[in-house]
């Protein structure tokens, strides 16, 4: 199976689903981990990952539609 043969776009979608929601579920996931060494850090990570989804829903989004 090709990844992204023509006829079948799937992988490209995955792909870009990756991209939209992988950044800030990792961001999200830090911020948890470090939460009880430093709130600041913490609360800096999760803003990062608002930020990222909110970016990349709207220019992904705006790629997909």
């Amino acid at each position: 199976m090709v990844f992204l043969e023509v006829g079948d776009l799937s992988g490209l979608f995955v792909i870009i689903g990756l991209i939209m929601f992988g950044p800030p579920i990792l961001f999200a996931v830090i911020g948890a981990a470090i939460r009880k060494k430093s709130k600041t850090a913490s609360k800096i990570f999760y803003i990062l990952a608002v930020l990222y989804l909110i970016i990349g829903l709207g220019i992904c989004g705006g790629v997909l539609s």
